[in-house]
Formats: structure tokens, C-alpha cells, sequence
């Protein structure tokens, strides 16, 4: 049988590394991250097997011929990144559910392989314009860069939402009042509608815990 995972999707800078670090520090939900294979050289600090498993450009696409990759992609020339299947038995072998941070299209792939067992949330910017703004006020990527993020982030919003099981909204309190956030997004922080999407506040850990990983991925 096929272990459940749940999988958070979003274009880079919607929050869901943010969101996945603190169900992490959930322990009623037993998660582990996944952790992702790349190609790229280490960088200070890193550690093999803590931040990713480092594999050479040759190493990488013999895994992929040998099918030990759920979802992979070629990011530019010899630079890979994936999610083997090894790492998830590794985990589920320890008793553990297992928590995804990729990309849209890693998580669709990754969804389309599990299926039922698999919970696909795709995490909202509240605005191409916020997501902008975050992007910019981090101070770690070129003006070109930037650009490539906010034109991948236009596709995959375009697709993202409606091919994952849950959508959810990511604005921290500090952009409440944020004039690019739409009414509509804000409305729904306060809603009680059944088919209201989750906007998170800074109790979100909790919102996301109730709304989405309830049940099954409880001990």
C-alpha cells in the first residue's frame, strides 16, 4: 500500500516553505520533509542528506533512467532537482507521513503518482502584485531573475489551483493591509463558509491543521 503524503505547492515566494516548517513542529501530525536530490555543487554549510542529496549530472540521469525519481526537472543545463522514491521509503519505513515543498509541477506529478493517499494544497499568493513585492523586498535575486519568477508564477497560477485538492491563501498580519491584496481574499480570513479558502494569519500552523491535514494524518 501506498504511504499518505501531503504535497504544498506555490510560485516561489507564496509562503510554503513557512507554512510546511511549522507542521513540522506539529508532533500530532508525524511529518518528515522529503528530502529533494540535485545536481548542484554544495554550498557552505550544506550537508549531503540534510539539505538534499548531492548527485553528479551523470549520477542524476542514471536515477532517472532508472526510475528512482517521483518527479524531477532540468532547471537549466545539468542542474537537476527531484524527489526520489527512496527518500519516502525511508521515511515511511520509520513510521512517519511525509511532507512535500516542490514546485506546481512536481506536485502534480507527485499527486498523480500517489492518488488517493496523496494531499495536493497549493499555496495562494494573495496577488501577483504582493508576490512581487515579497520577492523584491528579500534583496536575494537580480532584477532578471525576479522577472523569470513572477512569469512562471503567472503560468502555474494559471493551472496550479484547480488541479490541487486544497487552496489556500498565505498572508502574514503584516500585509493585512496591503492595498494589492483583493477584498475578496481578506473577506475569507473572517468567512465561515464551508468553500472558503484558508487565508493564514499568524495563528495558520492551527488554520491549516484543522482545514487540511486533519484526520487520517494524525497519529
Amino acid at each position: 500500500m501506498k504511504p499518505k503524503v501531503v504535497i504544498f505547492s506555490a510560485p516561489s515566494g507564496a509562503g510554503k516553505t513557512t507554512v510546511v516548517k511549522h507542521l513540522l513542529a506539529m508532533p500530532e501530525f508525524n511529518l518528515s520533509f522529503s528530502i529533494s536530490a540535485c545536481s548542484r555543487k554544495k554550498r557552505e554549510g550544506e550537508v549531503d542528506g540534510k539539505d538534499y542529496y548531492f548527485l553528479s549530472a551523470d549520477e542524476f540521469r542514471k536515477k532517472i533512467e532508472n526510475n528512482d525519481f517521483l518527479e524531477w526537472e532540468e532547471v537549466y543545463a545539468d542542474h537537476f532537482y527531484g524527489s526520489l522514491k527512496s527518500e519516502v521509503d525511508r521515511l515511511t519505513a520509520a513510521g512517519k507521513n511525509v511532507v512535500f515543498d516542490v514546485d506546481v509541477k512536481g506536485g502534480l506529478n507527485i499527486k498523480k503518482y500517489y492518488g488517493e493517499n496523496a494531499l495536493a494544497v497549493f499555496v495562494m499568493p494573495p496577488s501577483v502584485e504582493v508576490l512581487e513585492k515579497r520577492l523584491r523586498d528579500r534583496s536575494t535575486d537580480s532584477e532578471e531573475a525576479i522577472r523569470t519568477r513572477i512569469d512562471k508564477a503567472v503560468y502555474e497560477l494559471s493551472g496550479g489551483p484547480s488541479a490541487l485538492n486544497k487552496r489556500i491563501f498565505n498572508i502574514p498580519q503584516s500585509e493585512w493591509g496591503a492595498p494589492d491584496i483583493p477584498e475578496e481574499v481578506l473577506a475569507s480570513a473572517f468567512s465561515a463558509a464551508p468553500d472558503a479558502s484558508a487565508v493564514l494569519s499568524p495563528d495558520y500552523a492551527t488554520a491549516i491543521a484543522d482545514d487540511t491535514v486533519d484526520g487520517p494524518f494524525k497519529k
